[in-house]
């Protein structure tokens, strides 16, 4: 096994080449955030991972250790532009014998450093400024700000006990010492306040008010927004006292939901055959899959989850269920389409259907186009401008 000095050897080396094709591919803009990388050491935050096994069928997950992979290649996977897991099921691993994983929901990664540096760019961050990081996850990120800030510039906040105490005891290990708190990212860190910049790396349904309170005027919230089906994507907001409001960025880098807000257990209750009212639907389930109709999807049925299953040995239908009303919508293949079964108090396949609908007929555009107001009372989505249509947000 090599030494520690040898590791850092190479490693060096690694971090260099990983800030070149970082930069190069265009997420490194500014020579402070390329020091950050170069300067520092990730291998020290995912000393063990998982990866996706090649294996068909069931998603199983391989471990990855310098003692599994050998060290050479363990390190150089280190420092690939991959997201690698160190969590499953809210679960700590027993890294003394790692076994494959299968059927498990990952719960903790180190997210790939392009997504990771992309968002610190759009931070837009000035010597001097305080930062609050929800979701200090391996601390990777957090290590980066304090490298570029000072660490008692940084703060951040993990709801996991375990991968709060490996993140810790990496930044230590690193030189590293922002203030690290374990609890809910919701509830931001008053005591810290105000910050310059509040970033979220877990998905949120809504804007934490207490974010508002926390975020002094002109300063920056980015945070991923998601539901229970999908993801809405990255939005940058800007504070001006008791509101925020800003854009949604182009594309769509999905996060873990924050554990407080995931969804329930239960899909709510599967409607008889005989419930609700049936008639011949416009859009089809396909609009569940799609990037631009899915988007839209999930912010008329914030609330709904969808899955598809044959009933009574016939084709499979897809079922749109509500867990909050109890409503639900049950899409049905016809010999020239779809059928739609609705019931509850909300409309579900009608909402879904008229903010498809909107989104055509304002020319099916990207994310790009949406942005999101959030004040004390409400907190909306809009298309265009904020006084276009809009959908609110789940409080």
């Amino acid at each position: 096994m090599a030494s520690e000095t040898d590791i850092e050897t190479v490693a060096v080396d690694l971090r260099r080449r990983l800030a070149g094709q970082l930069q190069e591919d265009g997420w490194l803009r500014s020579p402070a955030w390329r020091a950050a990388v170069e300067a520092t050491p990730r291998h020290l935050f995912v000393p063990r991972f998982y990866r996706e096994s090649n294996t068909p069928g069931v998603t199983t997950w391989e471990p990855v250790t310098p003692e599994t992979a050998g060290q050479e290649e363990w390190l150089r996977l280190v420092y690939t532009d991959e997201t690698w897991m160190t969590q499953f099921d809210s679960r700590d691993i027993d890294w003394a014998d790692p076994k494959p994983i299968s059927n498990a929901a990952p719960t903790s990664s180190s997210t790939l450093p392009s997504l990771v540096v992309r968002m610190l760019e759009d931070l837009d961050v000035q010597d001097g400024m305080n930062i609050l990081e929800i979701g200090t996850g391996t601390g990777y990120s957090t290590a980066l700000m304090c490298h570029r800030l000072g660490s008692e510039r940084v703060a951040s906040i993990e709801t996991d006990d375990g991968v709060a105490r490996r993140a810790r005891e990496a930044l230590t290990t690193a030189g590293y010492t922002p203030r690290l708190l374990v609890g809910d990212g919701r509830a931001g860190h008053p005591d810290g306040a105000p910050y310059d910049r509040l970033i979220a790396t877990c998905g949120f349904r809504n804007i934490p008010p207490a974010w508002l309170n926390q975020v002094q005027p002109g300063g920056v919230i980015l945070t991923t927004l998601r539901g229970w089906m999908r993801s809405l994507g990255l939005v940058k907001l800007i504070v001006t006292g008791d509101s925020a409001s800003g854009w949604f960025s182009e594309d769509d880098p999905s996060f873990m939901i924050a554990r407080q807000q995931d969804a329930p257990e239960s899909l709510g209750m599967i409607p008889a055959p005989d419930d609700g009212t049936t008639r011949k639907a416009t859009y089809g389930p396909e609009v569940l899959s799609s990037s631009g109709p899915a988007f839209m999807a999930q912010l008329a049925a914030p609330d709904a989850r969808s899955f598809s299953m044959a009933v009574d040995g016939g084709p499979a239908s897809t079922f749109v269920l509500d867990s909050v009303t109890d409503s639900f919508a049950v899409l049905a293949p016809t010999d020239d389409g779809w059928q739609v079964r609705q019931g509850g108090p909300r409309r579900l396949w009608e909402a879904v259907e008229s903010a498809v609908g909107t989104w055509e007929e304002y020319g099916s555009p990207s994310t790009a186009a949406f942005g999101v107001t959030v004040s004390r009372g409400e907190q909306v989505v809009w298309l265009g401008n904020p006084n276009g249509p809009q959908w609110p947000l789940p409080s």
